[in-house]
């Protein structure tokens, strides 16, 4: 017997995607207070007397949780945000008599 629960991967563990019991208790818990951080957001992206950079990055959480994070470019990493090259390595088995 492998002390394997049935329906486990072999290789141990819970199955892809399923959350561990801690993170899922910390977002029920926080998922309460959703609605309430929202509407916070919200106050503070409308009130022209906040600071611009308050008001901006809450527009830019409530656009992110509207629409998901924008896709981020890949660059090179190099300092002068080229992009990577790419490059392939071929392997070719020929047989010398054809």
């Amino acid at each position: 017997m492998s002390g394997r629960k049935p329906g486990t991967p072999k290789t141990g563990g819970r199955k892809k995607g399923t959350p561990n019991k801690a993170t899922a208790e910390v977002k029920a818990a926080a998922a309460k207070y959703s609605p309430s951080a929202l509407k916070t957001l919200a106050e503070i992206m409308a009130d022209v007397e906040q600071p611009a950079a308050a008001r901006v990055s809450a527009a830019n959480s409530l656009l992110d949780r509207a629409h998901g994070k924008p896709a981020q470019a890949i660059t090179g990493g190099n300092g002068d945000d080229m992009p990577f090259t790419i490059s392939v390595v071929e392997r070719r088995i020929v047989n010398p008599d054809d």
